[in-house]
Parts: structure tokens; C-alpha cells; sequence
């Protein structure tokens, strides 16, 4: 066995994050609001976030006065930032680059939750109208500098974020007594490097995956797999893995008892830093039995972004055309929308373009 080390990072914050969702998608709202103790709660300056009043305007006059009694009924959308973090040591603020980005948006009367992944490397518009990799906001400004961020750059209304540190997926795929995945022969061989790389720096035993096909996959096991990005897909493929192992774990846990959601939870909240409080968990939450994960995609979009090295910055994935990006983000989160990019994005894209355009020849 090649016992080549990838370094214990990367993908694991995303799942954690997803994580955080899936709870809510199973509905265990009591867990959550009797274990909020030991979540950590820190108030954002609302002031300091920006929302792009163009599109709070353009929102407002697209519903016509017969139907504005009716909007009124409507509980509408819920955004909220969710930042993975390789805190190690604790700190989940600023300072830290975001491993992870992604944007919950949670259909409040449909009960549906829908998850874009933001690709770290993305580059764009800081939310200070400098330009980088976009995990670079969060270490620069933390969670209100991100928040700007993703609100800048995609004509987004975000004011509420979660941030969840290294650690506690293992123990939470174990709570759930594993999950059953299909892993490919070309997987196998780089699952087990990572495992072993996992297990040397945990001081752990691993079970090595010997075969492929459907099987049921361990903590161990589970987050090795979210983590291979060496086969055919790269990093893009690495997010679909890390999707798989989610449906994954909401269809095991939709059939689990309160004391194993209990341990999943348990493995999960104390690495959490939110700006949410129990009265807003429970705002979002309404009638959470019925919510469900409907979709999950990356940003920018295939078909809509490219690779290059740029200068001093590095790799970077860039989104060859913003305002079509973000057009086609607001047709997934909201497909009943009348929307066009605002002004501000067409800015940023041309800017993006101005910047990255010599290093995609």
C-alpha cells in the first residue's frame, strides 16, 4: 500500500458544516435548543454588513399590489453563511483562513434547504473592494468580512452565519453507525492513504477499504472518502463525494433513534460559533420535521468557471462570467425571482475580468 500523506486537512470542515444542516433537515429541535449552551454565541454589527439596496428594491417592486396581501403571509427565505474553519487550537474568528464556504438558504414555507458550496479559491471581491482567493476574507475580517463578502459578489441578503471548527466528524458518521456508499476501484487505494495518514496523527487503529462496490463506510472510513480529490473530477469531484456522504447520513439518520441524534449532535455543536440565538433557531426551524435537503451545487458553476495561476495569488478558480454565474445561482435559490445582476456585480465582473483575463490566455 502506497502510504503517501496528504496532510490531515482540506475537506473535512465542509462536511461538519453540512452536518450542522442535516440536523436541521432531521428535525431534532429540542436536541438543539437544549444543548445551545455549549454552542458559542457571538452578535455580528449588523451596520458593518452590506446588502445591495438595489436588489432590496427591485425585490420589493416586482410584487405587484394584488399580490402584496398574499406575500405578506409568506415566511420567505432564510439565508445563512456557514464557514468551515481548521481551528485546531479553538479559534474560530478572524485570522483563520475558511476552509469551507457555503450558503444555506432555507425556504421557510416550502421547508426546503438548499446548499451551495463557494470553492475557496474563488476569486473575487473581498467586500472591501480588494481581490483574492475569497477564503481570504474570513481571515482578514472574519465572519462580518465574509458575510460582505458573499453578499457583494452574488446580490445575497446574508446577516447570520455558523462556524464550525476541526473536528467531530468521525465520531458523528460513528454515532450514526456508518454510512453506506459506492466506491470505485480507482478510490480505494487513496481512501486508505488517507485513513492511514488520519490514524497516525490521532494515534488511532483503521480499518483499510479492501473492495469495491455499495458498503457501509465508518467514521474513518467516510471522511478519508469526502477528502480523495486525486482521481478524475480533482476538487469538483471531491464536493460531489462530500454531497454522496451527506444524502448518505440523512437517509441513516432519518431512521435513528433520539439517543443516537443525541451522540451525532454531541459530536458536532461544540465546535460551533454562530451568531444565531435559540429564539432564531427556532424562527428557522418552524415545522422542521418536514425539511429536506432539495439541491446542492458549486459556485462558480460548471460550465461557468476556469483554473488559472494568478500572479503572486496563485491558483484560483475564476468565474469567467460573474453576472451569468450569479444568474444562474438566483434561478436555484430562488426560481420564482424576476432577477437580473445589479449594477454592482457587473462591476465586480468586469473588474474580475480586467484582472484575470491575461493569465487565461
Amino acid at each position: 500500500m502506497d502510504k503517501r500523506k496528504h496532510g490531515f486537512r482540506g475537506s473535512i470542515p465542509l462536511l461538519i458544516l453540512e452536518i450542522c444542516v442535516l440536523l436541521i433537515a432531521i428535525g431534532v429541535m429540542y436536541v438543539v435548543v437544549t444543548m445551545t449552551g455549549e454552542v458559542n454565541h457571538k452578535d455580528i454589527d449588523e451596520e458593518n454588513i452590506r446588502i445591495n439596496e438595489e436588489i432590496v428594491r427591485k425585490k420589493t417592486t416586482d410584487v405587484k399590489q394584488s399580490e402584496k396581501k398574499e406575500e405578506e403571509k409568506k415566511k420567505g427565505y432564510r439565508n445563512i453563511a456557514l464557514f468551515g474553519v481548521d481551528a485546531r487550537d479553538g479559534e474560530l474568528g478572524r485570522g483563520t483562513r475558511s476552509d469551507t464556504i457555503m450558503i444555506a438558504s432555507i425556504n421557510q414555507d416550502t421547508q426546503e434547504i438548499k446548499l451551495i458550496s463557494v470553492f475557496r479559491d474563488t476569486y473575487l471581491n473581498l467586500g472591501n473592494d480588494s481581490y483574492n482567493k475569497c477564503n481570504t476574507a474570513y481571515a482578514q475580517g472574519g465572519p462580518e468580512q465574509a458575510i460582505n463578502m458573499l453578499n457583494m459578489n452574488m446580490d445575497l441578503d446574508i446577516t447570520d452565519y455558523v462556524t464550525i471548527g476541526f473536528s467531530g466528524l468521525i465520531d458523528a458518521v460513528n454515532a450514526l453507525g456508518g454510512v453506506e456508499i459506492e466506491v470505485t476501484d480507482s478510490e480505494i487505494s487513496h481512501l486508505n492513504n488517507y485513513q492511514l495518514c488520519m490514524a497516525e496523527e490521532l494515534g488511532v487503529d483503521y480499518i483499510p477499504v479492501e473492495q469495491s462496490g455499495r458498503q457501509l463506510l465508518n467514521g474513518m472510513q467516510a471522511t478519508a472518502y469526502c477528502r480523495i480529490r486525486y482521481t478524475k473530477g480533482d476538487d469538483f469531484r471531491r464536493a460531489e463525494r462530500q454531497r454522496e456522504v451527506l444524502r448518505a447520513m440523512m437517509d441513516k439518520a432519518g431512521g435513528a433513534s433520539v439517543g443516537t441524534l443525541t451522540d451525532m449532535v454531541n459530536a458536532v455543536l461544540p465546535q460551533v460559533e454562530t451568531s444565531l440565538d435559540v429564539n432564531e433557531i427556532l424562527s428557522v426551524l418552524g415545522s422542521v420535521a418536514g425539511y429536506q435537503m432539495t439541491e446542492s451545487d458549486g459556485f462558480p458553476f460548471e460550465g461557468g468557471r476556469a483554473g488559472a495561476n494568478v500572479g503572486s495569488k496563485g491558483s484560483c478558480v475564476i468565474p469567467v462570467d460573474l453576472e451569468e454565474n450569479v444568474r444562474q445561482l438566483h434561478q436555484i435559490l430562488y426560481p420564482e425571482e424576476r432577477y437580473s445582476p445589479s449594477s454592482r456585480i457587473r462591476q465586480i465582473d468586469e473588474e474580475i475580468k480586467a484582472q484575470t483575463n491575461e493569465y487565461l490566455q
